[in-house]
């Protein structure tokens, strides 16, 4: 069984330094993809689509690589983030996003940094000085400019509340799996969350699979791309910089996620972001840098 590094990450560790960069740039393009499969698959039918790609390639690592069984006492963290990192998170999300615009939704789920921040100072016995709280609230009311700025306002449905409980998926899941990524390696740990929501999800497969007659070529390609890239790749370098940040450093370096996804908008659809959204995203990744320059 591969153990993982458990040492802070520097500056020159190429590998956190990757994965933050791959965890970034896919996630961002996340938010598009799902808007796009959900054209013309259901909520729960796309997520079970999504992992259902991702999860074959993720049994074959850990087939080939035969990492072992986690203890018994780590089962439950393991299986924690197959039912709330991939299946809940991934079907509120969904749900979420049908009624809720691109840029509330990142809103909302920006929240997870401030409340993973809190946990893991409270259980993980993390500390994040003032200097890092200022860089968060720099980051967080850039990330609501950018929401204002797609002139849809940021309004409160039952959709945002759907997304809400995703964002709480995902602090659950950094701060109940931070402890096993000292011993098991992040990628392993991935690929276990990924089959485990994969089969969570699996008994909505034969509806999703109704839904694939009618799909058109983009819907398709969303959900392929969804299973290949913020599956399978971004949720095992998601563990990487689990493993070699702490939970509450790691999860604030999502608040890049918005303000590249605008930027990948205006490269590939020629979205032109407006000079409100321009500005969010200039703080959003302002306040990341503030965060990271604080020890």
């Amino acid at each position: 069984m591969s153990a993982a590094s458990s040492s802070p990450a520097t500056s020159r560790d190429a590998t956190a330094i990757g994965a933050v960069i791959v965890t970034i740039l896919i996630w961002a393009s996340a938010f598009p993809a799902i808007r796009a499969g959900l054209e013309a698959f259901g909520p729960v039918e796309l997520g079970a689509a999504r992992f259902a790609i991702a999860g074959v390639p993720a049994a074959l690592y850990l087939l080939i690589t035969r990492p072992g069984w986690p203890e018994w006492r780590e089962m439950w963290r393991i299986a924690t983030g197959g039912i709330f990192f991939v299946a809940l998170y991934t079907v509120l999300l969904n749900i979420g996003e049908t009624t809720v615009s691109a840029g509330a939704a990142s809103f909302i789920i920006n929240v997870n940094p401030i409340i993973t921040a809190i946990f893991a100072m409270l259980l993980l016995n993390e500390t994040f000085s003032r200097a890092a709280w200022l860089g968060t609230v720099i980051s967080f009311a850039g990330i609501g400019l950018i929401a204002l700025g797609e002139g849809e306002g940021l309004r409160i449905d039952i959709g945002a509340l759907f997304i809400f409980g995703a964002a709480l998926c995902n602090t659950i899941t950094t701060i109940v799996q931070k402890p096993i990524l000292k011993k098991h390696h992040p990628v392993t740990v991935a690929a276990w969350n990924i089959v485990i929501g994969a089969l969570i999800l699996a008994p909505f497969m034969p509806a999703a699979a109704m839904q694939l007659p009618h799909a058109s070529p983009e819907a398709l390609f969303a959900v392929v791309y969804l299973g290949l890239g913020p599956s399978m790749v971004a949720y095992a370098t998601y563990s990487v910089m689990l493993s070699k940040f702490p939970a509450s450093r790691a999860s604030n370096f999502l608040y890049s996620v918005p303000p590249i996804s605008t930027l990948l908008g205006f490269l590939w659809l020629g979205e032109v972001p407006g000079l409100i959204a321009i500005i969010g995203g200039a703080m959003a990744l302002i306040g990341v840098i503030v965060v990271n320059l604080t020890k």
